[in-house]
């Protein structure tokens, strides 16, 4: 395979003009952390944006920070942080998932769009995303937003930049919107909830006047032998739902009595604080229970988003017809689901249930083979596959970039 490594955003207009002339399709890689997530695609040619790695600006007291594309996360994780600042939709690392290197980049983050538990209260990547220069399919730079919300005025083509896996423009510089970490976290944690009473809780805590930015539920498990940073809490023997309060130290301490008390009838809640509380959210927003190198890493894992008041039965039931086994986040409203491995990942009962749920249903984790027959991303809608294929051939008409990750049979 051809790398094609390039130093500026007139290389990537070059590459991709070249591939147009040449009808060779790009694969667009920063390190390449997320590779392993999509149809797998036919391609000669990588797009290698490693070398755009510099941060451009930040300014800590307008919070905002512009970086390209290529730009490590964990290190633009480290710069921020020792501001005390933070991306607040939290997001995913799938080293741990994948089985992968921690080499994730900002691009990749922004491509996938993949946010963590305080999405229910902070939004998404895309929510966060100000600005990006990019190059389309064209072969032509384009700047879309600005360095403020104000600025964004019309259509925000950025917010279609977020969670396109790289097929509708390469992004070589993103402006992004920080925030302050929060002083302080307390983690209330119930014990011994079945996933129906569990939503049902979570539900009330998300409803409560009481700020709630973490919504979790670890049913009990007979499968993971090692419970992905929660043995000492108990799971997998137990099932554990969790929820986080952040802000100043006193409102968190008011805040996480008052809301034990409201949620009384559900059992007596568990109070973990700061850096325990971080932990245990941390695994959950990297899925460490079925890490590749866990119990569960040889199955299938599928990334679910239905209704949140839908989330427990929908996955009780999975688990149950499937044999596998779930972690609910988002207040029921995201499920991560590890079945046993057939040779289709158990695709078919997944839409089916997913489809009846009103949900969407993404499959995360499972081999080459299998992606080469299931589709990865949830099938739209006719009216909204068409719509999207618009978009996508508005900034791409000739399939260059990343060709066939999205849907199955356009690799050709």
């Amino acid at each position: 395979m051809d790398t094609l490594n390039i130093r500026d955003a007139k290389d990537v207009e070059d590459a991709v003009r070249a591939a147009i002339a040449s009808e060779q399709p790009l694969e667009i890689i920063g390190h390449g952390g997320k590779r392993l997530i999509g149809q797998p695609m036919a391609t000669n040619a990588l797009l290698d944006l490693s070398a755009l790695n510099a941060v451009v600006a930040y300014e800590p007291s307008e919070l905002i920070i512009t970086v390209q594309a290529g730009a490590p996360l964990a290190d633009v994780l480290s710069l921020i942080d020792s501001r005390n600042q933070q991306f607040a939709f939290e997001p995913i690392n799938t080293s741990a998932l994948l089985g992968t290197p921690d080499i994730g980049t900002i691009g990749g983050m922004i491509g996938a769009g993949l946010a963590g538990p305080r999405r229910i209260r902070a939004g998404g990547a895309r929510d966060h995303l100000l600005g990006a220069h990019a190059v389309s399919g064209f072969g032509d730079s384009f700047k879309a937003g600005g360095k403020v919300v104000k600025n964004v005025t019309g259509y925000d083509l950025c917010k279609l930049l977020a969670g396109s896996w790289g097929t509708l423009a390469v992004m070589t510089e993103v402006t992004l919107k920080v925030m302050p970490r929060p002083e302080s976290e307390r983690t209330l944690m119930l014990r011994g909830l079945d996933d129906v009473a569990a939503n049902r809780a979570m539900t009330a805590a998300l409803g409560s006047p009481f700020d709630v930015s973490g919504a979790a539920h670890l049913p009990n498990s007979a499968f993971r032998a090692s419970a992905g940073g929660f043995g000492e809490l108990g799971s997998p023997g137990q099932a554990l739902t969790l929820l986080r309060l952040e802000g100043i130290a006193a409102s968190a301490v008011h805040r996480a009595a008052a809301l034990a008390a409201m949620l009384a009838p559900f059992g007596a809640a568990e109070l973990l604080e700061d850096a325990a509380s971080t932990a245990i959210w941390s695994s959950l927003r990297d899925v460490r229970p079925f890490a590749a190198d866990g119990a569960l890493g040889a199955w299938p894992v599928w990334r679910i988003v239905c209704p949140p008041a839908s989330g427990g039965a929908l996955g009780q039931a999975l688990a149950r017809d499937t044999g596998g086994d779930v972690i609910y986040d988002w207040g029921g409203g995201l499920i991560w689901a590890a079945l046993p491995p057939k040779p289709d990942a158990q695709a078919a009962l997944v839409r089916s249930r997913v489809n009846t749920a009103g949900g969407h249903a993404t499959l995360i984790r499972a081999s080459e083979q299998i992606r080469r027959n299931v589709d990865v991303f949830h099938p739209q809608p006719d009216g909204l596959a068409s719509l999207s294929e618009r978009v996508r051939h508005s900034f791409d008409p000739k399939n260059i970039l990343n060709r066939g990750r999205m849907i199955r049979g356009a690799a050709t």
